[in-house]
């Protein structure tokens, strides 16, 4: 079989599970959700290499959230292009409120290839190290950690350990 040209991978990643969703190239490529895989970096790993074989060119994408820079340093770190959208940048249809993995993974796909996506700035590991070391002072003021207040989350990234 021979390869198709590109191909656009959105990813609605999570803690445990990121979902998958891809957009051949073109305006009338198939967009299609290719499922969940788990978090890990062997994961994300194997599913790029899977695509790899299929496609000449891929293009990922995913939104930032508390999820951290790990898979776009993976990704960007085996040769293909990645980008971390802004959230509060993807458009949105009025009305449009039901939120699904699924749904999300195969509208960042779609607006991927259309180029509708507006990527942050991913900082490097010098620059990741030192938000850890200013987060953890600021914490440590006091002498001791202050729980999390109420409806605040913890981020799931593993902060500068996944730059090593």
């Amino acid at each position: 079989m021979s390869n198709l040209s590109e191909a656009f991978v959105g990813l609605d990643t999570s803690k445990l599970r990121n979902s998958v969703a891809i957009a051949e190239g073109g305006r009338t490529g198939e967009v299609r959700f290719l499922g969940e895989i788990d978090t890990t970096p062997a994961a994300i790993r194997k599913l790029v290499k899977k695509l790899a074989t299929k496609y000449e060119r891929l293009s990922f994408c995913y939104e930032a959230g508390p999820t951290g820079y790990g898979a776009y340093r993976q990704i960007t770190g085996l040769g293909h292009d990645c980008i971390v959208a802004a959230p509060s940048l993807i458009p949105k249809k009025p009305g449009d409120r039901v939120k699904t993995n699924r749904r999300d993974a195969v509208t960042l796909a779609k607006l991927h290839r259309a180029g509708e996506l507006t990527a942050v700035w991913v900082p490097d590991c010098g620059h990741e190290a030192m938000r850890e070391l200013t987060r953890a002072r600021r914490d440590g003021d006091d002498g001791f950690a202050p729980e999390a207040p109420a409806g605040i989350s913890i981020p799931a990234a593993a902060g500068p350990a996944l730059c090593g």
